[in-house]
């Protein structure tokens, strides 16, 4: 098992990390300014340009702007922007070691790991606006474009959609906005709805594609699921084996739904409850693996295994000891941060 594959296993990019020294606690509250703060001086990475008028738009659809502090019971890697009614937590993403100019992914948190909503704020922002736009046309007064500020002005203009003469509205946003697993995975269940297997195939392997969703496995369950569909039973075996090289939190669904397809029972659990062992760090660094690299190997084995049973705090101390002996002492810090 390749468990090296995926952004947050990667320690080559470390370097690319600012690396601050200073601790002093930050004063988190739940305005823009405290998202800043805390991503600047917790997560120690730049904010997103247009933050402030996203947390204007989330908190105007009716959602609860709360602190990025408040991270109690979810997945250590969450910067949280706002809460819905539901209980859902809309966050940002801090990976561990994100390669350079990749910018923060916007995140729904759910209890076994993240879905990804958008590749960044400004994408979501724009996504946000033409949905407005799209289903509020004759009855919306404007408020969430108000909301959302200069980030509107430049994004979009309101009635583009009407005017691009476009009946989809996901059809709209893969054309004109980006790519978005929900909507991808929309096409293709409807080119199943039509009869067209061929299509639905196609646009599957395209949801793989390498770079669209660095990092993310969930693109290789979905197609696992595609191919399962058309009975073709060992190529979604390995579809879901190569899923399981990403981040288990990652997969946007129980990793035990994923094993199933793969034809995996407990053996891949065990290995890797085998690889965080004394003996199976000293193994690695016996075949000449650098120590920081096995550190940085045991905190994503770490988190893999917190996402089976969705329950991190139990891993958050000994996650943090290994970022800090890879050298990433400002992600050990915000891996503990609560407020």
């Amino acid at each position: 098992m390749n468990v090296g594959v995926g952004v947050v296993h990667r320690p080559a990019c470390a370097t690319a990390l600012p690396l601050r020294r200073g601790r002093g606690r930050v004063q988190c509250s739940s305005s823009s300014s405290g998202h800043v703060s805390f991503i600047k001086d917790v997560a120690a990475t730049q904010p997103p340009e247009h933050l402030h008028c996203l947390l204007k738009m989330l908190q105007t659809r009716g959602e609860t702007v709360i602190s990025p502090g408040a991270r109690q019971g979810l997945i250590p890697l969450a910067i949280p922007l706002s809460q819905k009614n539901s209980g859902a937590v809309t966050a940002l993403l801090r990976w561990p070691t994100a390669p350079p100019r990749m910018e923060m992914p916007v995140v729904e948190v759910r209890k076994h790991g993240v879905w990804l909503l958008a590749k960044n704020v400004d994408q979501y922002i724009h996504r946000l606006l033409v949905e407005e736009d799209a289903n509020n046309s004759h009855e919306t007064n404007g408020e969430l474009f108000h909301a959302s500020s200069e980030a509107g002005k430049k994004l979009y203009r309101m009635g583009d959609f009407a005017d691009s003469q476009i009946a989809n509205i996901d059809v709209y946003l893969l054309k004109k906005v980006g790519l978005f697993p929900d909507v991808l995975e929309r096409k293709i269940m409807r080119h199943f709805e039509e009869g067209d297997d061929v299509s639905a195939l196609v646009t599957g392997e395209f949801y793989t594609k390498k770079d669209l969703f660095p990092g993310f496995g969930r693109p290789f369950v979905f197609n696992a699921e595609v191919l399962l569909n058309v009975g073709r039973n060992s190529e979604a075996k390995d579809a879901a084996r190569v899923a399981l090289k990403s981040p288990w939190w990652t997969l946007g669904c129980k990793y035990e739904e994923v094993a199933c397809i793969a034809q995996w029972e407990d053996e891949q659990i065990e290995y890797i409850k085998e690889k965080v062992t004394e003996e199976g760090r000293n193994e690695d660094l016996k075949k000449g693996k650098a120590p920081a690299q096995v550190a940085l190997d045991e905190a994503a084995f770490l988190l893999d295994l917190a996402s089976v049973e969705g329950t991190w705090a139990g891993s958050l101390e000994r996650i943090a000891e290994c970022y800090k002996e890879a050298g990433l002492n400002e992600i050990a810090r915000f891996i503990l941060y609560n407020d």
